[in-house]
């Protein structure tokens, strides 16, 4: 087997078997295969995609890379917790001490943050002497004795992903999602909990901007873990905003405080207690999500969650006295606050805005190299949907020096706007995705969804989007376009289809594995005449066909269904056949 033939297989959109998969993986890792055939290869991927079997074998083989953490000697259901990052995020800090208090034991591995503000292992860095660097033998004895116990990656968790991901970032290939599912459910996979519940941040400040992307990322994290014996759920939640008020890592240290105390921002708090409720849940601590928010809102109360982040961080060398004096923690010189131009209502925050700023002011990184000031960072005072006034600060800028403070108030003054009229507050929650939610055609129907929002349809008003999905895994998407001629308005399923053709190989027919069409109709949309023609050139007649609208409903038929006696290109042979006999 040569890397070569393997790399031209997926580039010309052909699936690949677990041995080919198996031969490049290795083979990377034992230096066999040089930088320049993966980065060819990962390439492909992100032009071609991956089937579900190929992301699902891949996943595996990275997970199996190294050494998978065997987490049996700890009592209970043992629950892992992801986030895709944010600004602001720092509901790790929060849901882990909530949910060991009321007896989910929880062991978690994680890493630094790269931009925007540092990541959990910074965060708790801030707290003096507290410790990261723990072996996996230390991990398990700490859950043990407090139940809770959080340390960095090690090198041998995954080494293949570390491997890969490094590649990616280098060479444009980071925005896949097969390539992203499987190299973050691979070090779930490898850390050894029997549940995962996953945060996928959506928004402005998110790495998914829309949220059709999220909801599919999710949905293959989801379908990756089910598939590899883990109860898996996810949660989608807004992040065009910072979460919570506090950016910076000694500054949300404080945050988390303040929720776990009772206190402390609306969003952050609701955040969190969504994670810690499907944690447990999964973990059979309760047997609903409404038992378990009472039960977690009780620990709260009772002091009993502030309690176990004491104990946490003791455990981990920190000063357990920040709990309750969190001025202990790093401040930064000075303090400078923002007073907005004029009153009104805040209708944005930039979240990447705001993330961006935090990092300039050294609470984030841009290369791995470089320190990360724990002291400094924003703390914001009104969030979107709040009034302000010019007399009030709308944010502080916690800085090493005045210049810092005044280039970061300067920088963030664009990233505001303030309207005149009242704005409502975004929501939190967008979805929640389990096994129950992996429908067939989900997918498939939301980037249909998006497409619709593209129509030209300045005519009719009524907007169609359709969405192919390719043997390979791609899904191309096509919406109605109208013209003054309404002879030459062209449909989604047509513009999809034609799609399809333009953006593959030199006189190749593209194989579509499923079809999805929606618009805003009373009735699941049906196609046209011309479209049930053309998608019979270009389908099976059992391709399957899934017709919605935007209420939610959905019918399944297939393309022969929506055409029987459909002119196909058999016939056609026979009449030219035909005609060279006559």
């Amino acid at each position: 087997m040569r890397a070569v033939d393997v790399i031209d297989k997926k580039r010309r959109g052909e699936a690949l078997a677990e041995e080919e998969l198996r031969f490049l993986i290795e083979g990377y890792v034992a230096g066999r295969i040089p930088d320049y055939q993966m980065s060819a290869f990962l390439m492909a991927v992100v032009w071609r995609g991956m089937t579900r079997e190929e992301t699902l074998v891949l996943t595996r083989l990275l997970a199996d890379s190294g050494e998978r953490l065997d987490l049996s000697g700890i009592p209970g259901v043992k629950v892992d917790k992801h986030s895709t990052g944010g600004v602001g995020d720092k509901a790790t800090l929060v849901v882990l001490p909530l949910v060991a208090s009321i007896g989910v034991p929880v062991i978690k591995m994680s890493g630094r943050g790269l931009g925007h503000t540092g990541g959990t292992i910074d965060k708790l860095e801030s707290i003096p002497g507290f410790r990261t660097d723990l072996s996996v033998a230390e991990l398990v004895a700490q859950v043990r004795q407090v139940g809770i116990a959080l340390g960095g990656q090690t090198a041998d968790l995954a080494p293949a992903d570390k491997k890969l991901y490094a590649l990616r970032d280098v060479t444009g290939t980071v925005e896949s999602l097969p390539l992203i599912a499987s190299s973050v459910m691979s070090k779930k996979l490898a850390g050894g909990a029997d549940a995962i519940v996953l945060d996928v941040k959506v928004g402005d400040g998110a790495f998914m901007k829309s949220r059709s992307d999220a909801r599919r990322l999710a949905r293959l994290m989801v379908e990756i873990g089910e598939a590899a014996g883990r109860r898996t759920v996810a949660v989608l939640s807004n992040m065009d905003q910072p979460l919570g008020c506090a950016i910076g890592n000694a500054l949300e240290v404080a945050e988390a405080i303040r929720v776990l105390s009772g206190e402390g921002p609306f969003d952050l708090a609701e955040i969190a207690l969504a994670l810690a409720e499907e944690m447990t849940v999964l973990a059979g601590v309760a047997a609903t999500r409404e038992e378990a928010r009472r039960m977690l809102r009780q620990s709260v109360a009772e002091g009993r969650a502030l309690e176990t982040l004491r104990r946490w961080i003791a455990a981990q060398g920190g000063d357990p006295a920040v709990v309750d004096d969190p001025s202990r923690l790093p401040q930064a010189p000075v303090q400078m606050p923002y007073l907005p131009k004029k009153a009104g209502f805040v209708a944005k925050l930039s979240a990447l805005a705001f993330g961006l700023a935090a990092m300039r002011l050294g609470a984030g990184r841009e290369t791995k190299e470089e320190a990360i000031d724990p002291s400094v960072g924003i703390v914001l005072h009104a969030k979107v949907g709040d009034r302000v006034q010019t007399h009030r600060p709308m944010f502080t800028v916690h800085a090493r020096t005045g210049e810092d403070a005044l280039r970061c108030i300067q920088e963030l003054e664009a990233a505001i706007q303030i309207s005149d009229d009242p704005v409502e507050a975004p929501p939190l929650i967008l979805a929640r995705i389990d096994r129950s939610e992996a429908l067939p055609y989900a997918d498939l129907m939301d980037a249909a969804r998006e497409a619709r929002d593209r129509a030209y349809v300045p005519y009719s008003g009524f907007a169609v989007g359709a969405a192919l999905e390719l043997a390979d895994g791609r899904m191309v998407t096509g919406a109605n376009v109208e013209n003054a001629s309404y002879g030459l308005t062209n449909c989604a399923e047509r513009s999809a289809v034609f799609r399809a053709v333009a953006e593959g190989g030199p006189g190749t027919k593209p194989e579509i594995r499923a079809v999805a069409v929606i618009a805003d109709s009373p009735e699941p949309v049906s196609p046209c005449g011309a479209c049930r023609q053309v998608l019979a050139e270009f389908c099976s007649p059992d391709t399957p066909v899934y017709l919605g609208n935007l209420q939610g409903d959905v019918r399944e038929t297939t393309v022969g269904a929506l055409l029987p006696g459909a002119f196909t290109d058999a016939q056609m042979a026979n009449v030219r056949r035909q005609d060279k006999e006559a």
